[in-house]
């Protein structure tokens, strides 16, 4: 099945699309991952059954990093099988821009049917998203932000500014509870300019801000363990007994840095020297959750691939798709201390969102 089948009607819908679903405020579609789950396996498998002929998608993923990054993979594989009817096209581009542009631009070449691309960074996309548009080619972005241009037909991931701000609450609110009053940050960030690593930064700054708490050092890890190994290591020699909470912006970064924190001999998680917060919620990182030494992690949903192949075959009906697909995603805790956690979301909306006490169904549930 070749793009030309679909390229007449996309500009359409497009435009209609953008009408309908032009912000992360309205118009954009909400699931949840337990809906995603049981879809994967499924999905898209009628798209190209009509045609007898495959459909052809190229995919451009960040890297292989971490646990999260290797279940988005798995999920965009499994879902463009050739079982349902696909030829995937896929590189690891090895967190390189430039070799992510590559990528995209061999698919133009090798004339796929679509695009998708979860961008290394959020910049820089425009002149090329337009030799994709000129050759007709649908993209659909995922995980990650496309911020210098809309000449994509969907994107689905996560709201990361809200990550971030839930995060703040919960520390705001934690410790309240706790009766801690002073907090000393050090935050180990993921892949500087990446959209996760911008939302997630600025959302919990502005906690940090407004409740004059002192960030000591914030630091890029790459989102590698590695990376937060590394950073970790240098943060306990650098500022020894001055901090009592470390903020990892996902959780193979959080394995580095407690094995960091065990070797300096400084004691983290429940009712530990220092809290420890973390993002994306994998099954490895929800159990150090379980077990007490991650005080907090806040999922960012991976599976990602079923949602694509929903586009592909809502796009080969000819239907409007929704420009933006936001996961709904919930939050986990270590502790029966606090129900719940309030706070003004990304879209100016006060919401209150349930903490998830974590056992062991919820760990071996995880990805």
């Amino acid at each position: 099945m070749k793009k030309r089948i679909v390229a007449g009607m996309l500009t359409a819908l497009m435009a209609a699309s953008m009408v309908a679903c032009g912000s992360s405020d309205t118009g954009a579609t909400t699931e949840t991952a337990d809906t995603a789950a049981e879809t994967t396996e499924e999905a898209g498998s009628d798209a190209a059954a009509d045609s007898g002929e495959k459909i052809t998608v190229g995919f451009a993923q960040v890297g292989h990093e971490s646990d999260w990054r290797t279940a988005s993979t798995n999920s965009v594989q499994e879902a463009f099988s050739e079982a349902n009817g696909y030829d995937l096209e896929f590189v690891d581009c090895d967190n390189d821009s430039a070799k992510q542009i590559e990528a995209v631009r061999q698919f133009i070449q090798d004339d796929v049917d679509y695009i998708v691309i979860d961008p290394i960074v959020s910049t820089g996309w425009d002149t090329v998203l337009t030799e994709c548009e000129d050759a007709g080619i649908p993209v659909i972005v995922i995980d990650r932000t496309i911020e210098d241009s809309d000449k994509y037909v969907s994107w689905v991931g996560s709201e990361f500014m809200n990550e971030g701000l839930a995060s703040g609450a919960w520390l705001k609110a934690y410790a309240e509870a706790k009766g801690i009053t002073d907090l000393n940050i050090l935050v180990i960030e993921g892949s500087n300019g990446s959209s996760a690593q911008i939302g997630r930064t600025d959302g919990f700054k502005k906690y940090a801000d407004a409740e004059g708490w002192t960030i000591l050092d914030s630091q890029d890890g790459d989102f590698t363990q590695d990376g937060g190994q590394q950073v970790m290591e240098s943060y306990c020699k650098s500022y020894e007994g001055k901090f009592n909470v470390v903020v990892c912006q996902n959780d193979n970064e959080a394995f580095g840095a407690m094995d960091a924190m065990k070797a300096a001999g400084v004691s983290y998680g429940v009712d530990n020297d220092v809290i420890l917060i973390s993002f994306d919620a994998c099954k490895a990182g929800l159990e150090y959750v379980q077990s007490g030494d991650i005080n907090a992690d806040f999922m960012c949903y991976p599976l990602q691939g079923s949602y694509c192949a929903d586009i592909i075959k809502s796009l080969q009906a000819g239907e409007t798709v929704a420009k933006q697909t936001f996961m709904t995603e919930p939050w986990y805790v270590a502790e029966d201390v606090l129900k719940s956690i309030t706070y003004t979301n990304n879209a100016g909306d006060e919401v209150t969102e349930d903490l998830i006490v974590v056992t062991d169904a919820a760990s071996q549930a995880s990805y």
